[in-house]
């Protein structure tokens, strides 16, 4: 059955809120580092996948209404002998027209009908496209020592993206990246998306405390707080 995608907004509960938010606080005893963790209900509006799935409904809708006026049509003219009323040139245009509209309308409302029509590529594009979006818009590059880091987690894409600043990439790898990309979507795979991002946050805390400890005089400069982006 196709339904609308989950909402950011409304995946976790205020405690499973609380505990992604205890994460963060615990991780951040033991790094000079700052994690940022969002979710997103998605990242891009893929409104190409729309149209497509619009123009395949529209081709579907009219051959199924031509294929029954030829059986209608047949069956009259066996029956009286006189040719049966057929479909016209402005019949056509309208049945297109009306349902390549119905198309969008549906897609729009079920996201998830267009989901086949979107290349995995323009999905990763838009979701590091959003996640580097998100990581200046919340002023996540500018912590004192360069040492910000945004987790992101995009829903309708089931992809995790991290970005990291200048001094974090200096020091971790992508295959750093990559290994904690996988410990939140097995926690989102098997229904468990509290657990997924806790067990993240902890992995990521534990690779930046090997490369940035906590030092006197560090304080938190960003909140530690799990942004929810509907």
């Amino acid at each position: 059955m196709v339904t609308s995608m989950k909402s950011a907004t409304k995946l976790f509960t205020k405690k499973e809120i609380s505990s992604i938010e205890a994460a963060i606080s615990e991780v951040e005893k033991k790094t000079s580092a700052e994690v940022v963790p969002v979710v997103a209900s998605a990242s891009g509006r893929y409104d190409r996948a729309e149209d497509l799935f619009a123009f395949f409904l529209s081709l579907l809708a009219l051959g199924c209404i031509w294929g029954w006026f030829q059986g209608i049509a047949s069956s009259a003219q066996a029956w009286s002998g006189t040719p049966a009323f057929r479909l016209n040139l402005l019949m056509v245009l309208t049945i297109l027209i009306v349902t390549f509209f119905i198309g969008i309308a549906l897609a729009s409302r079920f996201p998830l009908l267009r989901l086949p029509l979107i290349a995995k590529h323009e999905m990763r594009e838009e979701v590091s496209r959003r996640a580097r979006e998100t990581f200046q818009r919340l002023r996540i590059r500018g912590t004192k020592k360069a040492t910000g880091i945004l987790i992101y987690v995009s829903l309708y894409e089931h992809m995790v993206h991290v970005v990291g600043d200048d001094t974090i990439n200096a020091k971790l790898s992508q295959g750093d990246w990559n290994a904690l990309c996988d410990t939140i979507i097995r926690g989102f795979k098997s229904g468990k998306p509290e657990e997924g991002m806790r067990n993240g946050i902890l992995r990521c805390g534990e690779l930046l405390a090997q490369h940035f400890p906590i030092q006197p005089g560090d304080r938190n400069e960003l909140f530690d707080t799990l942004h929810l982006i509907d």
